[in-house]
């Protein structure tokens, strides 16, 4: 592992904050379903020389000269990911997941065109037409909702697409966490004569692995950012249909960014390789199999699970009804804890977004240090004992220690 020996002797405050996460990650157990463990091979592209390098453009037509590297490792990141999601055309340039959104957006559609999107309570995100968003200034938003049980009608889909007439079907999520139904989805897209986008930012690393379906072969565009589940560098991807791949392309770059940075590029070449060995399906598996192990417990210890059931990385969880405990004290406790977690608004949540009724937890990361079933089990068990301590710091203080004992058997980095 890096020493950052150059960084010590240069920048001391630096580099004693860098320590200090590092610590902070080894020492605790990220729950937080965005985030994950990338390997050192990830580590060592971001920070090597690429940072350097202005690469305007793409492979093969650039704006600046020395660009047969960028070249190569921009092709090498293109042709992996198309293998690794079955797609047509790809692009890696984009800086996130919302840039990607944004630059899909901004390729099909003309300001005041009308997107039906998820609405962000329900498990939208912020990008698919929340109202303080640029997106939302600029195009026209109608926001579909899940049914009590926790499911998408898609009759009252159907019918909320044909009165709105969309020109954007977006499908996708930052905090459901149930299957959709991408035939049936792309097919009222079709009905009613809209274009058919996924964002899959949450769940690519487990379509990788095979642990879930696909909606590549369904949906016109499909977005996604690099990390999360996908265990690569905090990035965005757009992959599409072939007659949607110079719109695509165009929207990027010049569209919505400048020069793409290709140390990050090279971060994604590297993580798509990683993505296409065998040993990735089986981590993409055990995530199911995690999230699984943890839903039985919480619902054994009398828990409100959202949305019914998780089938994929990630609960939401209804911590007021469950222990009358706030989302916002609930992640202020797990921190005391050692655990690190996100409150989260439910369904037409009462409360507000910064003190909501429910916190999420995802698994991605655990299932990154080698952690199965059984540490699930146990780590319900602490954010049990954490809820039910009232905030008193001995307790929560005595929950740290047994994890980061826990943490020491599953070292991040060997």
């Amino acid at each position: 592992m890096n020493t950052y020996r150059s960084l010590k002797e240069s920048d001391k405050a630096a580099y004693d904050a860098l320590r200090g996460e590092m610590k902070r990650e080894e020492q605790g157990l990220e729950l937080i379903a965005s985030e994950n463990t990338v390997s050192p091979a990830v580590l060592d592209a971001l920070g090597s020389v690429f940072t350097n390098k202005y690469s305007e453009g793409y492979p093969g037509n650039r704006y600046y000269g020395g660009q047969q590297y960028t070249d190569i490792i921009e092709t090498l990141a293109i042709d992996r990911v198309k293998t690794l999601f079955g797609a047509e055309h790809a692009n890696v340039q984009p800086l996130s997941g919302a840039s990607a959104n944004l630059a899909a957006y901004a390729a099909v559609l003309a300001p005041g065109d009308t997107v039906l999107g998820m609405d962000l309570s329900h498990g939208g995100h912020l990008t698919h037409g929340h109202p303080v968003t640029l997106p939302a200034k600029v195009y026209r938003f109608v926001r579909y909702q899940t049914e009590a049980d926790g499911t998408i009608d898609y009759d009252t889909l159907e019918a909320l697409a044909i009165a709105e007439k969309p020109k954007l079907m977006l499908a996708g999520f930052s905090s459901y966490t149930r299957q959709l139904d991408y035939e049936r989805f792309t097919a009222i897209a079709k009905k009613v004569g809209a274009i058919s986008m996924m964002d899959m930012a949450h769940i690519a690393g487990m379509i990788a692995g095979e642990a879930l379906p696909s909606p590549v072969p369904y949906f016109d565009i499909v977005t996604a950012t690099t990390h999360k589940t996908l265990r690569g560098p905090r990035g965005g991807l757009i992959l599409c249909k072939e007659p949607f791949a110079k719109a695509i392309d165009k929207a990027v770059f010049p569209g919505v960014q400048g020069g793409p940075h290709m140390h990050m590029v090279l971060a994604k070449a590297v993580a798509f390789g990683e993505a296409l060995r065998p040993e990735f399906k089986i981590y993409a598996h055990q995530i199911l199999e995690n999230a699984k192990a943890l839903e039985a417990e919480f619902v054994s210890l009398g828990y409100a699970i959202v949305f019914g059931k998780t089938e994929n990385h990630m609960l939401l969880i209804d911590t007021v009804k469950s222990r009358g405990v706030s989302g916002k004290d609930a992640q202020a406790w797990l921190d005391l804890s050692g655990i690190s977690i996100n409150k989260n608004v439910l369904p037409d949540d009462p409360r507000g977004p910064l003190d909501p009724s429910g916190i999420r937890i995802g698994v991605p990361a655990v299932t990154t240090r080698g952690m199965k079933e059984g540490e699930m089990r146990q780590i319900a068990g602490w954010i049990d004992r954490a809820l039910r301590s009232g905030g008193k710091k001995r307790a929560l203080g005595a929950i740290r220690k047994e994890v980061k004992t826990l943490c020491k058997a599953f070292p991040i980095y060997r």
